[in-house]
């Protein structure tokens, strides 16, 4: 007869600890499928424990599918997959990656998330206790598909009075996360549709395009942005682009093929421009760029943006901006979603930009960010690497283009510095294919809101050594 001690069983009542050897054996394969399991008296009074201890083991047991009962026969071991009895795992370092959101690296410049220091906590946690105090019911309401009315009409004044945009607030639709709203589009706009992805470019945004097993085109640029020639040639739907800090060359497409590009989406019905700004908040010299949401007259811009970057990436607070003609065909035909984003941060963050915090937020984090930015800028032209090195696209964003004067690749000089602490990404990596023009050679992005002081000049120090390594 099976046997277990109960000298140790922890916080475990009695049952449990009776329950969890039981499963633990069967699921090992100790007790084989099928095996008829000790009757309830006597196994009671071998294990020194009570009837209805075994009885309660049982019944749970039963409950889980791990043992069945056969009247006035007794208890029997169910038919365990052999899947369960080979205890293989499902989640390891080579096929998930996990991540603790800490760096291994002494410097990693692909990061560009907002350090702790640098999120509003003291106000952010005031506006929610006011909440939870003042606003109890409407906290505990579910919000409509498109997000609270509150947040929606923060937005829409925010955007009218910084960004010239003359949106209502009927056309937002919030999302956790523009990735989720790429997924509303596409169910939107349809999966029949091309759509088009800029070359080099944010390699995610065609990954979800696939994902959703649409049809995805990469267009190649040129000093002004996306060809119009290759729009054509490729018979493009629906072209995503960031015109006012292009990712991840960092440069601004100039009015004229914005007009360009307007002109394209005209032609057809079908056509239509998804305006990307995802950090277009910080520009340190000169006024912001006007969007192209703002010029457009034919209600065939489609903007989105992110609070990813002006608060904090675990924010995932998202919205875009709906032609009105797509808002009513979103409200008729995808109403069913229910909103991704949890009514408590929607209306603290409503509440948020309402009363002038997130302004505030802005200016500082603009101020904090331009010093930053020339520190570093400074740091290198001062250094070896200086020597080696030129800087450009720096006046908008939280990147810069580093070029470097090497006879390395690209990956020789990536493998160096992260063998030496550095994690690098080199502007070539976001090409879609393997035909990388020359010009694009040896030039690297750097992120530098995540990095710190204490670490800047070791850092540069080090990217200068590993062009220099074997």
């Amino acid at each position: 007869m099976l046997s277990y001690s109960f000298a140790n069983i922890g916080s475990d009542s009695l049952y449990e600890y009776l329950y969890k050897c039981l499963r633990n054996d069967i699921v090992s394969g100790i007790i084989k499928a099928h095996e008829r399991l000790p009757s309830k008296r006597p196994f009671a009074k071998n294990l020194g424990i009570s009837v209805i201890t075994v009885e309660n083991a049982y019944s749970q047991l039963i409950a889980e599918g791990y043992v069945y009962s056969i009247q006035k026969k007794g208890y029997y071991v169910a038919a365990i997959h052999s899947t369960v009895m080979e205890h293989k795992a499902i989640l390891t370092e080579d096929n998930v990656r996990l991540s603790s959101g800490k760096s291994s690296f002494f410097a990693d410049f692909t990061d560009n998330r907002t350090g702790a220091a640098d999120f509003p906590f003291s106000v952010w946690a005031k506006l929610t206790r006011e909440l939870l105090t003042d606003n109890q019911a409407e906290l505990m309401t579910t919000p409509p598909c498109g997000g609270i009315f509150e947040l929606r009409e923060a937005i829409s004044a925010h955007l009218r009075d910084f960004r010239n945009m003359n949106v209502t607030p009927e056309q937002i639709i919030i999302g956790a996360g523009t990735e989720y709203l790429y997924g509303l589009l596409i169910q939107l706009l349809g999966f029949d549709k091309i759509y088009a992805a800029e070359n080099p470019g944010y390699k995610k945004i065609s990954n979800i395009y696939k994902s959703h097993c649409v049809s995805c085109k990469f267009i190649s640029m040129d000093e002004s942005g996306v060809r119009i020639s290759e729009l054509e040639k490729n018979n493009v739907d629906i072209l995503h682009i960031s015109p006012s800090h292009h990712f991840p060359t960092g440069m601004i497409v100039p009015i004229g093929r914005r007009y360009e590009l307007l002109g394209w989406a005209s032609k057809s019905d079908n056509r239509y421009i998804i305006e990307d700004e995802y950090d277009s908040e910080f520009r340190f010299n000169g006024r912001q760029i006007p969007t192209m949401q703002s010029i457009d007259v034919l209600e065939k811009v489609i903007y989105m943006n992110t609070f990813s970057k002006t608060l904090a990436s675990t924010i995932r607070i998202s919205y875009m901006v709906l032609p009105k003609h797509l808002a009513n065909r979103f409200y008729s035909e995808l109403s069913f979603y229910s909103c991704t984003v949890s009514t408590f941060e929607q209306y603290t963050l409503a509440k948020f930009i309402r009363d002038g915090y997130f302004e505030k937020h802005l200016n500082r984090m603009r101020n904090y960010y331009h010093s930053k930015r020339d520190t570093i800028i400074k740091s290198i032209t001062q250094s070896r690497l200086g020597l080696v090195s030129s800087i450009s696209e720096a006046d908008s964003g939280l990147h810069f283009i580093l070029k470097i004067n090497t006879p390395l690749s690209d990956e020789e000089v990536c493998r160096n510095a992260e063998n030496n602490g550095i994690r690098l990404s080199a502007l070539s990596y976001y090409y879609a294919d393997e035909t990388v023009p020359n010009a694009v050679l040896h030039t690297f992005l750097i992120n530098y809101s995540s990095l710190s002081d204490e670490i800047r000049d070791e850092a540069i120090e080090r990217i200068y050594q590993a062009l220099n390594m074997n």
